[in-house]
């Protein structure tokens, strides 16, 4: 009784000594107060996230191997039986492959906790602080990591609400940088108080660019003109949707150099990113093409021509995945009291910043302050490519004072947003629980393709909650004082994890 009145008895007097306001946004005056209750929270002698576990265990028996996070001067206990100690001596040796651990052995937890501790055998170096547990192993199996050892964990917080079409969302932000979630916070409470923001898709096809050649530039020359012969699209489209229920054709542009010709297709590919539905699309195609062109040498499925993870000023001027504008007025009294700085001031830095500066460094689709900040962090949040980033960050980013210079009117355009609610990291369940509170998890059952471009259109909405607080940080010259206030941590974070 003791016992259990210790573990939940004092969570429930801390949940209500500690709730948060009520109110959405926290005043200036309230941010004393919240660093105070912060520190308390922090303070508590039970590990983070112990008291709130509340789940019933699972009552199937345990795997044969079980790895306890039992700490004795600081050195990590393994217990396994011997069977697995048989096995991690194979690996080691080199008789097993690792690779082949979860198909010999049928159990995915299993394998990883065996080829981590061969792995520290192997190294001579310790994996301790890397967590094991607590993953569920088969639902990467074959599709989303190879060989796992364990997982890296990242912090995701909170920013908004995001007052975006007429809706809120709360936008999850997996960074370990202090300042981005608080700051891209701001920025929506800016665009919240100012009415919300409006976000626009302009263009939604993903691309994927093969590379062939012939033995003359005339013959290569035969080929583009057919593909861009408006009368054989139907039958190449036809050709192409066969890969996929949601794959369609949207167009093919070629570019020639000598006798190789590059093929860029573009495709609508519903609520997956797609990079894999157009491939198959593709090789459909020139398996098709080689019998009116047997000459036709196919070097590469992509010829970079697409462009994936580079950035490409195809991409910036064709767009590549969903094109987003998004847009807000900032009144001029929010300007002033919630982002510490004027109109003026804004305008005239993000002519100077990001749009002269960035032209005399020669960027290419680089024209903001820092979109790829809120991009990975909501990709990495949300299941997406992670390296996708590189194009999905090209933005440039426009103020200029309205309403007789009263206001503002901020806006974001960019044209390769590469998302998608299926497939990939996306079914993962710490990713899917942050699709799901956009409320874009999965397929959308009423429209195909609505899910991906809504999440395609929270991100750009984000990025210019970012790009209006950044940019009003650096006017107002808040810039280094707050990233020491918030991402400079004065605990020993070694003794915290001990």
């Amino acid at each position: 009784f003791i016992y259990l009145l210790g573990f939940f008895g004092i969570d429930f007097v801390q949940s209500l000594v500690l709730r948060p306001s009520a109110d959405v946004w926290a005043t200036e005056d309230d941010e004393v107060e919240s660093e105070v209750l912060l520190r308390n929270e922090d303070a508590r002698h039970v590990p983070c996230g112990q008291a709130l576990d509340r789940s019933i265990r699972s009552l199937q028996p345990p795997a044969p191997i079980v790895t306890a996070e039992k700490v004795f001067d600081e050195m990590p206990v393994t217990v396994m039986t011997e069977e697995d100690e048989e096995i991690i001596r194979s690996v080691v040796r080199g008789m097993t492959p690792s690779y082949s651990l979860e198909s010999k052995l049928g159990d995915c937890k299993r394998a990883a906790a065996i080829r981590r501790e061969a792995l520290q055998r192997i190294t001579g170096k310790s994996l301790s602080g890397l967590p094991l547990d607590g993953f569920d192993y088969e639902s990467i199996l074959g599709q989303c990591c190879e060989m796992p050892v364990g997982y890296v964990q990242i912090p995701v917080g909170i920013a908004g609400p995001l007052l975006l079409n007429g809706r809120e969302y709360s936008v999850p932000m997996a960074t370990t940088e202090g300042c981005l979630v608080a700051s891209t916070n701001r920025g929506c409470k800016a665009i919240h108080l100012s009415g919300g923001a409006t976000s626009v898709l302009l263009r939604d096809g993903m691309t994927r660019a093969p590379v062939v050649r012939f033995g003359t530039a005339k013959r290569a020359a035969d080929l583009k003109l057919y593909l861009e012969d408006p009368e054989n699209f139907e039958t190449l489209a036809c050709v192409f949707n066969r890969s996929s229920r949601f794959a369609r054709l949207q167009s093919i542009k070629c570019a020639i150099a000598g006798k190789n010709l590059y093929l860029r297709f573009s495709c609508f590919t519903g609520d997956a990113m797609g990079m894999n539905m157009v491939s198959k699309g593709v090789q459909n195609v020139l398996d098709f093409l080689q019998t009116d062109f047997p000459d036709m040498d196919v070097i590469g499925i992509s010829g970079n021509f697409c462009s994936d993870k580079k950035p490409a000023a195809v991409n910036w001027i064709e767009g590549r995945g969903k094109s987003v504008v998004c847009e807000a007025i900032i009144n001029g009294d929010v300007v002033t009291k919630v982002l510490k700085t004027s109109v003026e001031s804004l305008v005239e830095l993000n002519m100077l910043k990001n749009l002269t500066g960035s032209a005399m460094a020669g960027a290419l689709g680089g024209f903001n302050a820092h979109a790829s900040n809120i991009v990975t962090a909501v990709y990495i949040a949300t299941g997406q490519d992670p390296a996708q980033n590189v194009e999905s960050s090209h933005c440039i980013t426009m103020m200029e004072a309205v309403n007789g210079g009263k206001d503002l009117h901020v806006s974001v355009t960019m044209p390769s947003i590469e998302v998608g609610t299926v497939g990939g990291g996306t079914q993962l369940a710490s990713q899917s629980a942050c699709l799901n509170l956009l409320g874009v998890k999965g397929a959308s059952k009423e429209s195909p393709g609505a899910n991906s471009i809504l999440l395609a259109t929270i991100v750009a909405g984000a990025v210019l909650a970012g790009e209006l607080s950044l940019m009003s940080a650096l006017a107002a010259g808040q810039l280094v004082k707050s990233h020491m206030k918030y991402n400079r941590s004065s605990k020993d974070v070694s003794k915290v994890s001990s």
